[in-house]
Order: C-alpha cells, then structure tokens, then sequence
C-alpha cells in the first residue's frame, strides 16, 4: 500500500470516530495542519462537508483558484496536502452543493481569521508550549473547589481599559495591568466574555463564527495562553464564556455549510433562533457532539482555563424556550432530549479530563438538578448561576427602603433553595446594560444613600451562601450602564465616594478570601444557621455562617433602612468577647463612623433560638460582620 493510502486509511480512523461523536480531539484531525509526510513538509487541510458534491481549497498560495481537495472514502470528510501554503496565508473553502451551486466557506476548525469585515481563515499553527503554571496546578488539586473561595472578575476583553488613541489592549497589556489589578483588589479569577472570532462587537462575542480561534482583533492564540500562563503565575484563575447552544449565521461561516443543515438542525423550528438571530446546533447529531466536546476539550486542555461559562443552557433544555414556533415531541412534550442527553455527555467527557474544572451553567429556568452527578439524575455540571437570587435581590434594592418591609421576601427566599444546587451569585454584563442602568443608578435616595446601599447590597451578596461574579465598572460605583464600545468610567475614582467605596471592595474581597466561614461550606445547610428573617418592620436580617469547623463562624447582620438601630440585640451561639470584622458605614469606604464598635460581651439572655445574645448600635442601611473573639465552649 501506497504512503499516500495509509494517510488516507488512518485519516478514515479518525473521521469514524468524529462521525461517531467520540472525536474528542478533533481540532487535531481538522483545520490547517503543519505536518512532514513521506519526508516533505507542508500543510494538510481537512474539513467535514457529507453533503457537498465538490470541495476545493483556494487561497493566497493558489492565486484563489480552487484546488480540488479528496475524498475521505464515505465519511464525508475532505483533505488536501500541499507544499505551496504558509503560515499566515489567507484560504477558504469553495463547495459545491449536490444542485451545482458553489459557495465559499471558512474553515470551521481555523486556529486564525482576517479581522472582520474580512472574514477568510488564515493558515495557522501553534507550537507545543512549555508551561510554567505547575504551582498553580498543584494547589488546584490540595482542596475540592467547593470548600475554596470563588469570586469572579467578569471582563469584557475590549471595553475594560483603552489607550489614550482609543485603540484596545493586547493580551500582553492586559497581562501587565489587568492581572495585577485582579490580584489587588481580591479577586480569585477573571471571566472573559466570549474570546472567539466574531463578526458583530455588538453581539459581545456570544454570536461566534469561529470556535477554535481567538477574535482576530483581539490578538491570536499563542498570546492567550501565554496571558493564562501569566494569571495563573501570580495565583489568579481564568474562566471563559462558551456558546455551544448557537451560533452565528452569518452565511460564509457554519450556516448550511455544505449547502444542506450541517451543524444546525434540519427541521427550521428547531435550527433557527428568533430571540437571538442565530442558528442552533443540532445537538443531536454525533458529528456535533465531536465538533463541540473537542471545543470545550482545546479551550481546557490546550490553554489550562480553569472552567467555562456554559452560556444559554436553558435554550437547550428546552424546545419552546425560544419566541416563535416551535416543534414538539411526538408525546406532546417540550424538553429537548437531544439536548439533554448532549450536555451530560459533555459534563462527562469533560470531567473524566479535567476533574477539578469549573463547569459552569448559565441557566434562568427552575430545571432541576443542574449541578447534580449525572448517575443521581443531574445534568453533571458543578455550578449554577443563580439568576432567582439575582432578580429577586435587585428588585429589593431598586425599592425605595420605606416599601422594602413590605416586599421582605424578596431578600430572605433565596435562603429556602440556596442549597437546592451549587450556586454563583452572579451580578454581571447582563444587569447593567440595555437601560437597565448601572449597579450604583439603580439604588435609591441622593449619592450618599446609593453608595451606602451599593455597600450594603456587596456586603449581603458577600455573606450569602454561594460563590461569586461581579461585572469589571461594579467595584468603582461606575455610573454610566456598560457600553461596549467603550473604557470603564475609570475617570470616576477622581470623585467622591467612588476611591473609598473600590477600597471597600477591595477589603471585602480579601476578606471573603481570608474568611473560612464566608466559603468553605456554601454547598450544605450546615454552612448557614438563620437567626432571624422575620424582622421585616425593620427590614433586618441576620444569620451565622460557618466553615467546615465549628470555631470558625460570623455573625452577620444587614440593616436594608436608612435608619440606625440602636441596642439592637441578636443571638449568639457561644459566651464570650465578639468583635467587629466589617462594619459598612465606616468612614474610610465612604460611610459615618469614625469610630467602630467596641467589643461586645454576652448576655445570658439568650435569643433567635441561641443560649446567648449580644447588643450594639446596628448603622443606618449598614452591614455587620462580627466575629467572635475570645469564647467558650465551641468544639476546635
């Protein structure tokens, strides 16, 4: 047999394996490929198109005369080596559809594109890299991830921080003030809003043409992964959003590929998205699975993210999640099975690989169980953003305080499901935009009182169980809504309030990072002990969190009224000295006091079902973090 068959044969074991859905590595099979063969160095192109009559490779090394490629016996993949490429050359697939028609295409499986408008896939390559993240690594495995802290930074790569001429910032620039700054102020990762190549800014990276590479404007592969290097180097994480539930349809790109559906389901209520002008894969078909799990497999394995955002999980749990029509089961039902069956095969594969991964579901409905084991009826992912827990709380905050007695609840349910699954408290990209106006427009009352109220709300959400995800421009009190086009409000911090309240955030980050209580048990009751959630004449709560050590404990106490409570009296679990760790309203994050809380011994009246109690002033729209002290009694 000829050399020339055998790399045919073998690249026929390995389209059976994409065609199967087992092709979990597939980004190594298709694509731009620099390889020796029979003792020549050159390029392999090879794409999957079961349905076209004819394909053809052009390109700057072809003059952009098309170059028919072969066939890959009936597996419906396509390949050509050639000699003439280079890296960096520009090409496109010319197919021909089973009715004559031609059209050109990108490659699906480009690590490169031209910068839009241009839209050609560029011939690309990455080198093996040496990694320099083994710390990081190591300590990744010394503690399960639910008993660590996690507070997430959300980025959106372009409209963090510009240049003075506007233009944006590299990978390199971002790895130089953008990590130190994340690392300061207390965060333990950094998301990034998808990075993909993308046509429309406007669609912030979640409408995507290229899965496997790097939004050309925003730099290339090889500096992400050195940017992920560098995070990790100085302890900070990295996280990215994905999309595998649509994708862009713009016409040179994946949409009806081979001129029949190829990635997107076939029957068009299916395949086409109203709500987001896209088309939906076909989650249901293995070549899918191959083209997606090997997705999420290249950004895990080839780039060491710690997890991904798993965007619009609902719109593919469900077949009427969209506006439009809709088809239904043959019972009648609306769940997509296809869809059901894909992201626990997804969680699955992922998990076998990368076991201490963040798979993070971004899911609005109340489907149950998301972040359940696949084997106890769960979809396997292992957080949930808890969208519940972030209308409910923002609507309590908009309110002026006078009605917030009246709409208690809105504070206090999150606390009967917070165990439901494993959580993050998301505010991010979402919240703050389409005249939905910024964190600090949406509190009520003058400057003050939105400041006040800005602290108060950060100080709950950071007392809640649950992990969390605060959008970049929410730390400095930006108040202007996000705007994509353009800097963060970073001009703000040379007014009032706004340097002392990113000086609280900072100081509450690193306490939550500091604070066993505040993460080490967020995926059990045993976590939480409610003190009192029926104060709603004065709109306060209070409760305990604990860490996994009896000792380790914080009484938390939030006053939602402007109004300060003095002799206010909560119970305590064990006699002794308690003190103050946060107090809101202290003069340095922009509050009143000058002076915090003394030291507060127990009563022996006891109280909210506790053997003790202690009593101090509770600030007006002000959160407490009291910590014991000296006690006894608790078990070390």
């Amino acid at each position: 047999m000829s050399a020339k068959m055998n790399i045919l044969k073998e690249l026929e074991k390995e389209m059976y394996l994409f065609n199967i859905g087992e092709h979990l590595e597939s980004y190594r099979l298709f694509g731009s490929k620099q390889r020796t063969e029979n003792g020549i160095e050159g390029w392999r192109f090879t794409v999957w198109a079961p349905h076209a009559k004819n394909v053809s490779l052009v390109g700057d090394f072809t003059e952009w005369k098309p170059v028919e490629m072969q066939k890959i016996g009936k597996t419906g993949g396509w390949s050509l080596f050639t000699v003439d490429a280079a890296q960096g050359d520009c090409y496109k697939y010319y197919i021909e559809d089973k009715n004559g028609k031609k059209k050109y295409k990108i490659d699906p499986y480009s690590f490169a594109y031209e910068i839009p408008p241009k839209d050609a896939s560029v011939v690309f390559d990455m080198p093996e890299k040496k990694w320099k993240d083994g710390r990081w690594a190591a300590n990744k495995k010394r503690k399960s991830i639910y008993q660590k802290p996690l507070n997430i930074y959300e980025v959106h790569f372009s409209s963090w921080k510009k240049h003075e001429d506007g233009s944006w910032y590299s990978f390199k620039d971002l790895a130089e003030t953008l990590i130190p700054y994340v690392k300061e102020m207390g965060y333990t990762h950094i998301e990034f809003m998808p990075l993909m190549e993308h046509p429309l800014e406007a669609s912030w990276g979640y409408q995507i043409t290229g899965y496997f590479a790097v939004a050309a404007r925003y730099g290339n592969l090889i500096e992400l992964r050195d940017f992920v290097e560098e995070a990790h180097k100085e302890g900070v994480g990295v996280i990215m959003d994905w999309v595998p539930g649509h994708f862009c349809k713009n016409d040179y790109a994946l949409a009806n590929f081979d001129g029949t559906p190829t990635f997107e389901y076939a029957d068009p209520n299916r395949a086409i998205n109203n709500r987001w002008g896209t088309l939906n894969f076909d989650l249901g078909k293995a070549q899918v699975h191959s083209f997606l799990i090997s997705n999420a497999i290249f950004w895990l394995q080839e780039f060491h993210f710690d997890g991904i955002r798993v965007d619009a999980v609902s719109n593919m749990l469900y077949l009427d999640y969209d506006e439009g029509p809709w088809t239904p089961n043959e019972d009648g039902s609306n769940h997509n099975r296809q869809g059901i069956e894909f992201l626990k095969k997804m969680n699955t594969k992922i998990f076998e690989r990368q076991p201490d991964t963040y798979m993070i579901a971004e899911e609005s409905t109340a489907w149950a169980n998301v972040t359940k084991p696949i084997e106890m009826g769960g979809l396997g992912f292992n957080y949930k953003w808890n969208m519940g827990w972030m209308n409910d709380t923002l609507r309590f905050f908009e309110m002026d305080p006078l009605f917030r007695k009246d709409n208690f609840n809105l504070i206090t349910f999150s606390f009967m499901y917070a165990f439901n699954e494993n959580f993050i408290l998301p505010i991010s990209h979402d919240e703050v935009v389409h005249g939905k106006q910024s964190l600090l427009a949406k509190m009520p009352g003058d400057r003050y009182k939105q400041f006040a109220g800005l602290r108060t709300l950060q100080a709950y959400m950071m007392a809640h169980p649950g992990k969390k995800l605060n959008f970049m421009g929410n730390e400095i009190g930006q108040f202007l809504e996000w705007r994509f086009y353009d800097q963060i409000e970073w001009g703000v911090l040379n007014n009032e309030f706004n340097p002392e309240f990113q000086h609280y955030i900072k100081t509450l980050n690193h306490l939550y990072k500091d604070t066993k209580a505040l993460h080490e048990v967020d995926d059990a009751n045993t976590g939480l002990e409610i003190l009192d959630a029926d104060n709603s004449l004065e709109s306060v709560l209070s409760f305990i969190r604990t860490g996994e050590k009896p000792r380790d404990f914080l009484i938390v106490v939030c006053n939602f009224t402007p109004v300060e409570r003095r002799n206010f009296r909560v119970g305590v679990p064990y006699e002794g000295h308690y003190e103050v760790l946060l107090n809101t309203e202290m003069q340095e994050f922009g509050g009143t006091w000058t002076e915090n809380l003394p030291e507060m011994i127990t009563s022996l009246d006891g109280m909210n079902r506790q053997p003790f109690s202690i009593e101090f002033t509770l600030p007006a729209l002000g959160v407490l973090f009291i910590k014991p002290k000296r006690v006894f009694g608790v078990n070390k």
